[in-house]
């Protein structure tokens, strides 16, 4: 177990009490986040995960639809299905690799991605304003927690794959019994 580093200038809040607000405002980022992708991809005719997998592969450059699968944590046929979206709307193309013939990879469509680039310019705009009231040291610990925070997600989201479903119990007031 990691030993708690106490350091001052918390401005008298007790270590629990900062750490619990870092925690929050952890899940407000995340929830922000996935809001904004959410209401990005609709207005782009697009779902949450058709928009992460642009991501993806803006990111890591031209995948298989296997590596894009793993990188998305989704199934080989929610992949098939989700490239196909992407491809009938222009924004990604399968190519042939050109290392490999046999492999076909999945490709962004620059100049089509591109129509859609001023949807995020304010966003951008902002958080560079944002970064630019921190010092170079700063940002430093600043990324040093987000690059912990996203390993521990990607940790937590591979044993979701291990853990077996919970079944959901059916909702009160269903099933052979009357309600009375």
């Amino acid at each position: 177990m990691a030993r708690a580093r106490r350091k001052s200038g918390n401005s008298g809040r007790t270590r629990a009490e900062l750490v619990g607000r870092v925690l929050m405002a952890g899940r407000e980022q995340s929830t922000a986040a996935v809001m904004f992708h959410t209401a990005m991809a609709a207005r782009q005719g697009l779902g949450a995960s058709d928009g992460k997998a642009l991501d993806l592969i803006d990111r890591f450059g031209p995948l298989t639809a296997g590596e894009l699968g793993e990188r998305a944590g989704l199934a080989p046929a929610s992949i098939t299905g989700l490239v196909d979206r992407l491809e009938q709307k222009g924004l990604v193309r399968r190519v042939k690799d050109p290392a490999d013939g046999r492999r076909v990879l999945v490709e962004l469509d620059r100049a089509a991605l591109g129509r859609h680039a001023h949807l995020f310019a304010d966003l951008v705009r902002e958080m560079q304003e944002l970064a630019a009231e921190f010092t170079d040291d700063e940002l430093e610990v600043i990324l040093r927690f987000l690059d912990g925070a996203t390993r521990r997600q990607h940790a937590a989201t591979t044993r979701l794959g291990d853990v077996p479903e919970v079944p959901t119990p059916a909702p009160r007031g269903t099933g052979s019994r009357r309600n009375r």
